[in-house]
C-alpha cells in the first residue's frame, strides 16, 4: 500500500477528523499506486493518520475511508451500508429516505436514495466507483430491492475522470415509481427526473409547515414537482399556487396533485419565479403563506455576492406579499452560503420590506441526511419558518 505525507501542519484537518484532504495538502506519495487506490495518510512526522482513497486527479485528493488501520474492503462497504441501513430504521420510512448520505454514512461521494421498491445510486468519486459491484450487492442483502438504478449523469464525475453514465445496476426498474411522503403520494421520475428523481432531504421540512397552512392561500415558489404545494393541500389549504419555470415539472406536479385528489384546491403555474413574485407584489396580491425552496444559487465561494443578492430579492418580494401574522417559509440549498449568512440575508429582506420577523424555526436536513459536526459541508440545507408583523 502506497503512503502519501502530509506537509507539516496539514494533519490537523485530519486530527479534528474531516473526512477531506486537498491535493495542496499533500507532500508526496511514496510507493505504487493508481488514481482509486487506497493509501495510508501519514503526518509529515510519519504518524499514522488515516486510510482514504487518492486521487490525485480531484481538488479533494484523499477521501478519508477509516482512522485505523484496518481493510478497506468489500467486507467494510457489507458493515458500512448495514450501519446505515440501521440508523435509519430507528426513524426513517425505508421506502422514501435517503439510504447513504456519503461521508455522513462513512461511505465518501456515494448516495443512494430509496423511492419505493427501486433505489437510486450516485457515485462522484473514483475511490468509490470501485466498490460499485459491493455497494449494489450489500445493497440487495440489506433491501432486497425490485431494481437499482444508477443516476451518474453529473459533471462532478468528470473532475475525477470519470464519464458520465446511467442505466440498470440490478433487476427491473420502471421509468416512474409510486412513494408517500407524510401521507402524500407522489409519482417519482427515477430515471430522468432532477438529481436522483425528488428531493428527499425537504421530507421533515414539509411536514413541519403543517401547522401553519390550513385553510390558508399558499404560493409555493421554485416548487418543481410540487411536494411543498401538495403537503400544503394534504394539510388543509384552502388555495394554493406552485411555480416553476419548468412546464415538464409543473405537469408532474399536476399529475401529483391529482394522485392525491387535490387538484380543485391547487393549480401550478410555468413561470420564472422571480418575474412571477415581482408581477403579483407590483399588483398588490397577498398570500397568507409563501414558500420559497429554490435551487441552489451558487455551487462556489467565488459566485457567493451574486447569489445573496438572489436570496434577498426573493425574500423581500416574498414579505411585501405577506399580511400581518402571515408566514414565510424560505429555503436555501447552496453549500456556500451558511446558516448565518442565510438569516442574515432573511433579515436584511425584512429590514427593506419594513416588517418585524418572528422566527417560528430555523431547521435543517431531515435526519435521514445527518450531519458532521466536523465537516461543515455536510449541512447544507437551511429552512426558516417566520412569521410577519408591520412595524
Amino acid at each position: 500500500m502506497a503512503t502519501a505525507f502530509l506537509h507539516p501542519g496539514k494533519e490537523k484537518r485530519v486530527l479534528t477528523r474531516h473526512p477531506w484532504i486537498f491535493r495542496s495538502d499533500i507532500a508526496r506519495v511514496e510507493g505504487e499506486w493508481t488514481p482509486g487506490d487506497v493509501v495510508d495518510v501519514r503526518s509529515s512526522r510519519n504518524h499514522f493518520l488515516a486510510r482514504a482513497f487518492y486521487n490525485p486527479h480531484s481538488q479533494i485528493a484523499l477521501r478519508v475511508m477509516t482512522y485505523r488501520q484496518e481493510p478497506v474492503d468489500r467486507e467494510m462497504i457489507f458493515r458500512r451500508v448495514k450501519e446505515a441501513v440501521d440508523y435509519r430504521k430507528n426513524f426513517a420510512d425505508l421506502s422514501s429516505c435517503r439510504l447513504i448520505f456519503a461521508e455522513s454514512d462513512r461511505l465518501p461521494a456515494l448516495i443512494v436514495d430509496s423511492f419505493g421498491p427501486v433505489l437510486v445510486i450516485q457515485s462522484l468519486a473514483l475511490g468509490m466507483e470501485r466498490f460499485k459491484a459491493d455497494v449494489v450487492d450489500a445493497l440487495v442483502a440489506e433491501m432486497h430491492p425490485q431494481g437499482i438504478w444508477e443516476r451518474n449523469d453529473v459533471p462532478v464525475r468528470e473532475l475525477e475522470g470519470l464519464s458520465q453514465m446511467t442505466g440498470l445496476l440490478y433487476g427491473t426498474v420502471p421509468d416512474r415509481v409510486e412513494i408517500r411522503e407524510n401521507g402524500v403520494r407522489f409519482l417519482v421520475d427515477v430515471k430522468e427526473g432532477q438529481k436522483t428523481g425528488f428531493f428527499l432531504d425537504q421530507k421533515e421540512n414539509r411536514a413541519a409547515i403543517a401547522p401553519f397552512v390550513k385553510g390558508k392561500r399558499v404560493l409555493d415558489c421554485f416548487c418543481h414537482t410540487g411536494s411543498f404545494a401538495l403537503h400544503a393541500g394534504y394539510f388543509g389549504a384552502a388555495d394554493v399556487t406552485g411555480v416553476d419555470i419548468s412546464e415538464y415539472a409543473c405537469e408532474c406536479a399536476r399529475e401529483n396533485a391529482a394522485l392525491n385528489g387535490l387538484t380543485d384546491r391547487i393549480q401550478f403555474v410555468a413561470a420564472n419565479a422571480f418575474d412571477f413574485l415581482g408581477e403579483k407584489s407590483r399588483a398588490g396580491e397577498q398570500y397568507d403563506v409563501i414558500i420559497l425552496d429554490p435551487p441552489a444559487f451558487t455551487k462556489s465561494r467565488s459566485t457567493v455576492d451574486s447569489a445573496r443578492r438572489g436570496y434577498k430579492e426573493i425574500n423581500l418580494r416574498a414579505l411585501k406579499m405577506l399580511p400581518p401574522g402571515g408566514y414565510l417559509i424560505t429555503c436555501s440549498c447552496s453549500q456556500h452560503i451558511s446558516p448565518a449568512l442565510f438569516q442574515d440575508i432573511v433579515k436584511e429582506a425584512a429590514a427593506d420590506a419594513k416588517v418585524l420577523l418572528r422566527q417560528v424555526e430555523f431547521r435543517t436536513q431531515g435526519r435521514d441526511h445527518p450531519i458532521l459536526p466536523a465537516s461543515p459541508e455536510t449541512q447544507y440545507l437551511k429552512c426558516g419558518i417566520y412569521q410577519v408583523f408591520p412595524l
